[in-house]
C-alpha cells in the first residue's frame, strides 16, 4: 500500500457491481412474493329464481330463450331485494308473461364481520312457463335456503321446505337429497330435486328446488319447453382469517446458566475466580526469570 490508495479497475468493478446485484435480486423477489391479492373478505350470493329453459314454437322454427333471475344479489357489498314477480315478454302473443307470482320473495347476501351469508325465503309461490297459461308448473307453500362461510368454521348449507309442493297439478311428496319424477299425460314431465347442498373446506351451496323440465303442452303455439329452473338458491365463499402476530418471548435474554451449577462466591467483576492470585503470581515469577536468562546471555557475548 505505502500510503498510496487502491484503485480497483473499471472493469472489475463492473463485474463485482453485476455479481452484486444479481446475488441481491433473488432476495427481492422472495420478499416481494407471487404476485396474489391477499386479504379476501369473502363472497355470498342468493336468488330466489332462475331459469334456463328453451322455448320451442311449433314445428321447431323459433326457438326462444327463457332466461329469467328475479332477486339475484351478490356480497361483498350486502344487498337485498324482495321483488314479488317477475315477466318475461314476447312469448304469449307478444303480451307480458308472468313466470313467477309469489307472497314472499326475499333474497339477501352479506359479508361482514369475518362471516358471508347468502339466505333466501320464497312463500306461497306459483311458477308458470309458455303454453301453459292456466296450470301452474310448481306451487309451493314455504321454501328456504341458506349458506354461511366463517373464517375458522366448517361452512353449512340447508334448505327447508314448509308447506305442500304441486306439480303440474299433482300434489308431491320430496325427499331431501332424492328426486322426485312427475310425468302428467299429454303435458309433459318434470324432475325435481329437493334440498340439494354441496359444502367444501371454504364454499357451501344450498338449493331449496332444482327442476329439470320436458313440457309439450302443444298449446299457444308452443311446441316444447326444456331446461332446468332453480328456486330459493345460496352460495357463500369463507373469508379469509386475519393474520395473527407472535405473542411475544416471556423468557429472559442473555445466557442462563445450567441448573445445578453452583455460582461462584468472591469473584471480581473482570469474570476471575479463586485460583486468579495464584496464576498471576506464576506468571510474574516466569517473566522474571526470563528477563536474567537473557541478560546473562548478553554477557557471555560481550
Amino acid at each position: 500500500m505505502n500510503g498510496k490508495k487502491f484503485r480497483m479497475p473499471a472493469r472489475r468493478l463492473a463485474t463485482v457491481a453485476t455479481a452484486t446485484a444479481l446475488t441481491a435480486a433473488p432476495a427481492v423477489l422472495a420478499a416481494a412474493g407471487p404476485a396474489h391479492a391477499t386479504g379476501d373478505e369473502g363472497r355470498a350470493s342468493a336468488v330466489v329464481l332462475r331459469t334456463g329453459l328453451d322455448v320451442s314454437l311449433l314445428n321447431k322454427t323459433v326457438n326462444v330463450p327463457l332466461a329469467v333471475s328475479l332477486n339475484e344479489v351478490q356480497a361483498p357489498q350486502s344487498a337485498e331485494k324482495a321483488t314479488l314477480t317477475a315477466q318475461l315478454n314476447g312469448v304469449d302473443g307478444g303480451q307480458p308473461f308472468s313466470v313467477l307470482n309469489a307472497e314472499v320473495a326475499t333474497s339477501k347476501a352479506t359479508v361482514e364481520g369475518g362471516k358471508a351469508e347468502g339466505y333466501t325465503n320464497l312463500a306461497h309461490a306459483k311458477v308458470h312457463i309458455p303454453g301453459l297459461p292456466l296450470l301452474s308448473l310448481i306451487e309451493v307453500g314455504q321454501v328456504t335456503s341458506k349458506a354461511t362461510c366463517e373464517a375458522g368454521k366448517e361452512p353449512t348449507a340447508s334448505s327447508n321446505l314448509l308447506g305442500d309442493v304441486t306439480v303440474l297439478g299433482k300434489k308431491v311428496t320430496l325427499t331431501a337429497g332424492g328426486t322426485t319424477n312427475v310425468d302428467v299425460p299429454g303435458v309433459g314431465e318434470v324432475r325435481l330435486d329437493y334440498s340439494k347442498t354441496e359444502q367444501t373446506s371454504r364454499t357451501a351451496a344450498a338449493t331449496a328446488l332444482e327442476l329439470k323440465v320436458s313440457v309439450n303442452p302443444l298449446k299457444l303455439n308452443v311446441a316444447e319447453v326444456e331446461g332446468t329452473l332453480t328456486l330459493a338458491k345460496a352460495t357463500c365463499e369463507t373469508p379469509a382469517e386475519p393474520a395473527q402476530q407472535a405473542e411475544p418471548s416471556t423468557e429472559p435474554a442473555g445466557d442462563v446458566k445450567p441448573q445445578g451449577e453452583p455460582a461462584d462466591e468472591g469473584l471480581a467483576e473482570t469474570g476471575g475466580n479463586s485460583m486468579t492470585p495464584y496464576i498471576a503470581g506464576g506468571a510474574v515469577a516466569l517473566l522474571v526469570a526470563g528477563g536474567g536468562a537473557v541478560a546473562l546471555a548478553r554477557r557471555r557475548r560481550s
